[in-house]
């Protein structure tokens, strides 16, 4: 039997990778740049932590839960069932700046825009932030005030080291 013959087709990926400086040295589908596919090779060993689904009987801490349901961040609160942590990574990965001291409130994820700033969130949240222009939400109003958010002792609080 003779051995089986190559088709001459090539791929577009061939086409692309072959010979060309031109031609872009990640993955264009899941990185926004080399630099966010560096990124998320940098990060890919972080591990997730399972949220807690924490079940509340009615008579307990009814002001924590009363707060909860007037913000109408329930679907906070509620974990998800699962998820792809690649994903999430590729989030996080493609999250961090183009450039310096510019922020895109977007990342890339397989192909999609996905918008994380304060329009996105609201209605994520079912409920739509209406400000005005110049006006800044509570979070911002909090960060920049000079007794503001000591964003680090935060963090040293609530991420795990490592």
């Amino acid at each position: 039997m003779a051995p089986k013959k190559h088709s001459a087709k090539r791929s577009r990926r061939d086409v692309v990778t072959e010979g060309t400086s031109a031609a872009p040295e990640f993955d264009s589908n899941r990185f926004r740049s080399a630099d966010h596919q560096q990124r998320f090779e940098a990060i890919k060993g972080w591990s997730f932590h399972r949220e807690i689904d924490v079940q509340l009987r009615d008579d307990e801490y009814t002001n924590f839960q009363e707060e909860i349901a007037h913000r109408r961040w329930t679907s906070l609160v509620t974990p998800m069932a699962k998820f792809d942590p690649d994903i999430v990574l590729e989030f996080y990965a493609n999250a961090s700046p183009t450039e310096e001291g510019v922020r895109d409130m977007r990342s890339w994820v397989r192909g999609q825009w996905i918008p994380f700033d304060a329009d996105a969130l609201s209605q994520f949240l079912s409920d739509p932030l209406m400000l005005e222009e110049g006006q800044e939400c509570e979070f911002s109003q909090r960060r920049n005030r000079a007794d503001g958010l000591d964003e680090e002792a935060i963090a040293q609080v609530l991420c795990m080291p490592g």
